[in-house]
């Protein structure tokens, strides 16, 4: 299974074995560790995955999506997810 998660304020973060990050030309990217952390502030210098440069240039990504009654919250993610 595949899960993907927005952190507050950081990047897009994917977990599972089988993911994969292709760019537009079908090429993979080889993937150094996991799980794997996209950049959703524009500034990573290790574009598409996320530095942490987040954390200095005040990116703010702090939209919660609305829990649906049917959906449990899932529990927050641990650990360091940027990629480095």
């Amino acid at each position: 299974m595949i899960t993907i998660r927005l952190r507050e304020n950081g990047p897009i973060v994917i977990e599972g074995d089988e993911a994969t990050v292709i760019d537009w030309n079908g090429v993979q990217y080889e993937i150094a560790r996991r799980p794997i952390a996209l950049c959703r502030c524009g500034g990573s210098s290790k574009k598409p995955f996320c530095d942490g440069t987040h954390k200095s240039n005040g990116f703010c990504g702090s939209q919660a999506a609305q829990p649906q009654p049917s959906t449990a919250p899932l529990p927050p993610a641990s650990g360091n997810d940027e990629q480095r």
